[in-house]
C-alpha cells in the first residue's frame, strides 16, 4: 500500500492549533519541533543527535499524517484548508508520496523503552531494558497505528491509569489507536476490557499487540465510530479512557455517563490546555464531575466521577 505524508508548516506559536486541526483528520501525528533542543546537546550526546536538527529554526514546526491511498486525498486536503483558514492559519500543506515499508520502519530508530508513572514501561518489541520488581512492561508495536507512549497525551492518560484503575474493573478505551492503554489495564488488573477505534487498520494492530502482551482473553476490539458502535450489554464500565481531541470528548460528553457505572471515572485526555475549561464545562453538562487533573507542556488530562 502506498501512502501520501499530508505535511502542515507552522510557526511554534501555531503548533497546537494545528495539531489540533490534524487530529480531527486522523490523530496518528508526526510532530517536528526543535524549540526545546538544547545548544550543548552535541556536545552531550554526541552523534545520537543529528546536525540538521541542532541546526534547524527553532521557530518553526511541522504536522505530519498519513493518508492511505484508497482515503480520499482532496477531501483531507479541502478540510485541513478550511479548519486551518477558519483558525486564522495560513499554513503551507506539503505532500510526499510514501511507500508503506519506509514509513512503517524507518521511525523505529528513534522510538525507545520509556517509563511512565511508577511502575509502567513501554516497551518496543526491538529493544531491551533494565525491568525492576514491581514493573508493568507493555510491549508495544504502534505499527500504522496511533500510540506509542511518547506523547504527552498517552502519557498522561497512562499515569492516570495506574492511579485510578482498580483490579477487576471493565474498562473502555474510546479510540484505541494501538490499544497501548487497553494493554496498560489489562496489565494492571481490569478483568475485561473494551477496545474501539474507527480505523479499521488500528484494530488490526491494537490486536496483535494484545497477542503479543498476553491479554487478548481479556480484551475485546472492534471498529467504532466513537460510542457508536460500543456493545452496551458490556456496560456500563467501572472505567472509561478517551485520549482523543477536545472537540471530540466534548461531542461524546452528553452520553458518556450512560456507559458508566455509578462512581465510574471516565479519563479525558488528547486535550489543548486552552481548551481545558471547554471539555470540562461539557462534562458537568453531561452530569459528571471533575476530581483530578494533570497537564505536560499544553496538553492536560482531566479526570470525571459518575456520582
Amino acid at each position: 500500500m502506498n501512502w501520501t505524508q499530508v505535511r502542515v508548516h507552522c510557526t511554534v506559536k501555531e503548533l497546537d492549533t494545528v495539531s489540533a486541526v490534524m487530529s480531527m483528520v486522523d490523530p496518528g501525528l508526526m510532530i517536528e519541533d526543535y524549540s526545546d533542543i538544547e545548544e550543548n546537546l552535541m556536545t552531550v550526546y554526541g552523534e545520537l543527535i543529528d546536525e540538521k536538527i541542532l541546526n534547524s529554526n527553532r521557530d518553526l514546526a511541522a504536522v505530519s499524517i498519513y493518508v492511505p491511498e484508497e482515503r480520499d486525498l482532496d477531501e483531507v486536503l479541502s478540510f485541513l484548508e478550511e479548519r486551518l483558514f477558519a483558525n486564522g492559519l495560513s499554513c503551507l500543506i506539503e505532500k510526499v508520496g510514501i511507500d508503506e515499508e519506509d514509513w512503517a520502519n524507518q521511525w523505529k530508530q528513534f522510538y525507545k523503552p520509556l517509563r511512565i508513572g511508577e511502575h509502567l514501561v513501554v516497551l518496543p518489541p526491538w529493544e531491551e531494558t533494565e525491568i525492576r520488581e514491581g514493573d508493568i512492561v507493555v510491549i508495544m508495536d504502534p505499527g500504522m497505528a496511533f500510540g506509542t507512549g511518547t506523547h504527552e497525551t498517552t502519557r498522561l492518560c497512562m499515569s492516570m491509569l495506574e492511579k485510578y484503575l482498580i483490579p477487576g474493573c471493565k474498562m473502555l478505551d474510546v479510540g484505541t489507536g494501538s490499544g497501548i492503554l487497553a494493554v496498560a489495564g489489562a496489565k494492571m488488573g481490569a478483568d475485561k476490557v473494551c477496545a474501539y477505534d474507527i480505523d479499521p487498520v488500528a484494530v488490526r494492530v491494537a490486536n496483535e499487540n494484545f497477542e503479543v502482551n498476553g491479554v487478548a482473553d481479556r480484551v475485546v476490539c472492534g471498529v467504532s465510530d466513537l460510542l457508536a458502535g460500543v456493545d452496551r450489554k458490556e456496560a456500563p464500565f467501572s472505567l472509561v479512557c478517551a485520549n482523543i481531541v477536545a472537540d471530540i470528548l466534548i461531542r461524546m460528553a452528553p452520553e458518556i455517563g450512560s456507559f458508566m457505572a455509578k462512581d465510574g471515572t471516565l479519563i479525558a485526555s488528547g486535550i489543548i490546555e486552552g481548551r481545558r475549561e471547554d471539555v470540562k464545562a461539557a462534562m458537568i453538562a453531561g452530569g459528571l464531575t471533575p476530581i483530578d487533573s494533570d497537564d505536560e507542556k499544553d496538553w492536560c488530562a482531566l479526570v470525571f466521577k459518575k456520582l
